[in-house]
Parts: structure tokens; sequence; C-alpha cells
């Protein structure tokens, strides 16, 4: 398959964006939603920020505190033997079964903003900042869905008392209706589909099992975008592939003649994640009739194998113009970037079920 990987990647590094907290640095600016509004594309920028520790010994771990609507500073130690530092995303906590303590930075969503979809500025403000308590531990991987005029934007919201999936909802990217938590903990990688399928509203969304199951694509129905139920599983890990390890939905779902194609990213069992594609019966979303038997993108550029989490391609958005797929997406989970796909070549690659 032939994949053309734009000549500015990658678009928007960290030293592309000036940090909002004083003395943090900007670690990430990756795993962007994607939206079309008036002539401009927008990429709804992950942004990670980490407090600069003044003591190379001691590790600054950000929690957003609601009640001072400011970021509160936890200092650990690296020699604490209760913690694992092993993973520089998350200090873990030895001595409890969870083995969750920290993250190492504080993420939130900043608008990226460009005419030509391939030269971007971003916004000096957070455009969605944590605000409440499920939120303490910052806002991740959002994806966007429109409907009529109203753009849909939803995001992992991490805390102390689990991973959800919270929601907001705007028609001018200025002001923002916050819509609370429409998947409780653990849960993550939710696509709303971007119009009713016999007369319902359909999500895909992602359980992370801690007993029974594994890491895979589920999909639920809703009335109204708020409360989903009817909640089936759709696609599940494939040992000795390239998704072996964890599945999760990537781009928002959209609508072909062949049936609705899902760009997911699966990850083998070393971590190493690539974006494959589901299509979809168009009058049943719960039905899979054809999926990947190889990847659509893998980490093969210096800069999807080497970053903050290396070997890692994950888009959260795509845009198609006639037979061009343009999927952005973020790389070593530090960087955006962007590779135009033929659809017809998705679409002749996938293996029927």
């Amino acid at each position: 398959m032939k994949t053309y990987r734009y000549e500015q990647n990658p678009l928007i590094t960290p030293k592309d964006v000036k940090p909002f907290h004083e003395g943090f640095d900007v670690i990430g600016a990756f795993n962007a939603g994607v939206a079309v509004y008036g002539d401009e594309i927008l990429m709804l920028l992950r942004v990670a920020e980490r407090p600069i520790s003044p003591d190379p010994d001691l590790v600054l771990a950000p929690v957003f505190n609601p009640d001072r609507g400011a970021v509160d500073l936890v200092e650990i130690r690296k020699d604490d033997v209760r913690y694992d530092f092993s993973d520089p995303r998350v200090i873990r906590d030895v001595t409890v079964t969870s083995g969750f303590a920290y993250l190492t930075s504080l993420s939130y969503i900043r608008i990226a903003r460009s005419r030509d979809g391939r030269h971007f500025t971003v916004d000096d403000q957070p455009f969605v900042y944590p605000s409440q308590q499920l939120e303490s531990f910052g806002i991740e991987d959002p994806r966007v869905t429109q409907i009529g005029d109203t753009y849909y934007i939803y995001f992992s919201a991490v805390s102390p008392v689990g991973i959800g999936e919270s929601m907001v909802s705007t028609k001018d990217f200025v002001s923002v209706v916050h819509h609370g938590m429409i998947f409780g903990p653990d849960n993550k990688d939710v696509l709303i589909f971007p119009e009713k399928v016999n007369g319902k509203y359909y999500a895909l969304h992602r359980p992370t099992v801690k007993s029974i199951g594994y890491p895979e694509i589920w999909i639920a129905e809703s009335d109204n975008l708020l409360y989903w139920g009817n909640h089936k599983h759709l696609a599940g890990l494939r040992e000795g592939m390239w998704d072996s390890g964890r599945i999760g939905g990537g781009a928002v779902p959209f609508r072909t003649e062949k049936g609705w194609l899902e760009l997911y990213h699966g990850a083998t069992k070393e971590h190493r994640y690539c974006m494959g594609a589901l299509l979809l019966d168009l009058d049943d979303p719960s039905k899979v009739i054809a999926r990947s038997g190889v990847p659509v993108l893998e980490p093969v550029a210096d800069y999807e194998r080497n970053g903050f989490f290396g070997d890692v391609v994950f888009s959260c958005g795509a845009i198609v113009e006639g037979d061009t797929v343009k999927m952005y997406y973020g790389v070593a989970d530090t960087s955006m970037a962007c590779a135009e796909l033929s659809l017809q070549e998705i679409l002749d690659s996938l293996v029927y079920l």
C-alpha cells in the first residue's frame, strides 16, 4: 500500500508549543482529534506538560486541584523504594495492588490551526482544561465528531479513581458546554459515529478489564449521546499478529459504499503501535465485515520510532477527500504527523470475514 508522509512531518513538536504552566516543560503535543471548521483544519492537541524539578533526585508529580483551580506538585524522591520510575509516563507504587500512584505530566487540549493542513499555528491558551475531580490527573487523546453544526469533543479523563470518557461540545471552538462523563472507568478510546444509524447513535469504546477479558473494541448505542447501552463486543486481539497486545478505536468512523470504515490502533505485546482498519455494516455497525491483515500504517520513520515512547503511530482523526484519506496521527507519544493513503487501497487490502 502506498503511503505518502508529508515532507513537513512532524507537523507539530513540543518545541512548537509554549508551556501554559510556569516552571513546566512541554514534553508532548500529540494524539490530536481533527475537525474542519470554516476554512481551517483544526487539530485538538493533547499537550502534556511536566514540572521541572530543581533536584535531579526529586520527581514532581502534577495534580490538578479543583478547589484551588490550580496544579499541586507532589514531591517523590527517586530513592524511595515504594515507587517504580521505569516507565517515564507513570510513577508506580509497588506496595499496592493497582501499582499506580501518579502521572509524570499533566495533559490538556489546545487547538492548532491550519489552512493547508501542513503548516499549523498553536493557540496560546488551552481550549479544554481539567475542571473537576475526575480530571485531576489530566485529560487525554481527544476525538471530535461533527453532527450538524455541533462538534462533540470527548477525551479520557484521568484521576485517582480511574480513567473514563468525558465529553464537551461547541459550535464555534470558543465557548464550550460540559456534558460530564459518558463512559465510566475504566474506559477510553471512544468514537462516536457522525450520524444516526436506524435511529440510534453508535459509539465504539475500549473497556480496560482487570479480571477476565482483554483490552478490545466494544460498541454501544444511545438515543441522546449521553447515556449508552446495549453494549456488544466488536473486535478482539489476534495472537501472533500486529494487534496481539491491545486494540482500540482511532479515527472517527466514516461512511463508504462498502460500509463504515474505522481506522483503529493495535499494539503488540512489546508495545509497538500500528494503525489498521475495520469495515462495519452500514445498517448494523455491530457487525464486522472485514479487517486488516497487515497494518495500513506502521512506525518506520525516525520520528515515529524515537521519542518519549517510541515505535508508536496513533491516530485520533482523519479527513477524507474523495479517494484520499488524510490521517493525522501522534508519533512516539511526542509529536504530530500526517500521511495520505488511498481509500480504495485500504478497502482492497482488507480480509473479508
